[in-house]
């Protein structure tokens, strides 16, 4: 902001960071896994604000895309994170993972897309959250999307909501490596992963050395994905709350889902 003061120079624009949500809401998430992830989503992105609101190189702007049926994205374009206003999600339908990722893929696109910021972008960070196997075709919208080069240097992180009809394989082909896939099996274990991982990804991305895509349309060098994982993988070995959350091809906790205590 410009001062009286000829010898103050403005602030350097600061690049936008976009943090994307994509949230499953078929009928399978309704009761306590919808609205208990509601809570959890709302309330790490205070956090996320504070992130932000300090970080004096990267504004993260929140996105939020549901797919059951079809897909809706919660406002047209990304907003600033410390003004962001969470609108409940409501369960119902099928799940279109397919669509949510032809949908991502037009959105990551600095002509006509979330990245087409005039300060400039940063890579994504990009959480998906489901409970479920995809009832559409989700192989030929994902390949797209793995070619898409904001996509390749992005922070990709899914969350599975339970372990009885979520396939770890499928999570891992979006994320790129099974580390990167957490299953939770309670509330409780959803609404402080949803937390870890919101942060986490918020502050290794908007802080990485990787500003977004490079000329030739390469993935901008970067290792974001394995600080986050990392990250998250010692707070899974650390924190009292998370030790029954399965990473990866674990299965040490499977058969304990309950979602009955909301």
């Amino acid at each position: 902001m410009a001062t009286n003061n000829p010898f103050e120079l403005d602030a350097v624009p600061r690049r936008v960071m976009p943090l994307i949500f994509l949230v499953d809401t078929s009928g399978s998430m309704d009761g306590a896994k919808i609205a208990s992830l509601n809570v959890a989503v709302q309330e790490s992105l205070k956090d996320v604000g504070e992130i932000s609101k300090n970080n004096s190189d990267a504004q993260i702007k929140v996105a939020v895309l549901e797919f059951s049926s079809g897909t809706q994205w919660m406002y047209p374009q990304p907003i600033e994170s410390e003004s962001f206003k969470w609108q409940d999600l409501r369960a119902g339908g099928l799940t279109s993972l397919g669509a949510a990722y032809s949908e991502l893929n037009e959105k990551l696109s600095k002509s006509h897309g979330f990245m087409a910021e005039p300060t400039g972008s940063r890579a994504p960070a990009i959480i998906l959250l489901t409970d479920g196997q995809p009832t559409d075709d989700y192989r030929h919208p994902l390949e797209k999307l793995k070619g898409n080069p904001w996509f390749k240097a992005g922070v990709k992180v899914a969350i599975a909501i339970g372990d009885e009809d979520t396939n770890v394989d499928i999570l891992a082909e979006f994320t790129g490596n099974k580390e990167a896939v957490l299953t939770v099996h309670n509330v409780d274990q959803l609404k402080k992963i949803i937390k870890t991982v919101s942060v986490t990804a918020s502050q290794v991305a908007s802080q990485s050395a990787s500003v977004g895509v490079s000329g030739n349309g390469s993935p901008a060098p970067a290792d974001a994905q394995s600080q986050v994982v990392s990250s998250v993988t010692n707070a899974v070995d650390t924190d009292d709350a998370l030790k029954n959350v399965d990473q990866g091809d674990s299965t040490a906790n499977s058969g304990t889902d309950d979602w009955g205590n909301w």
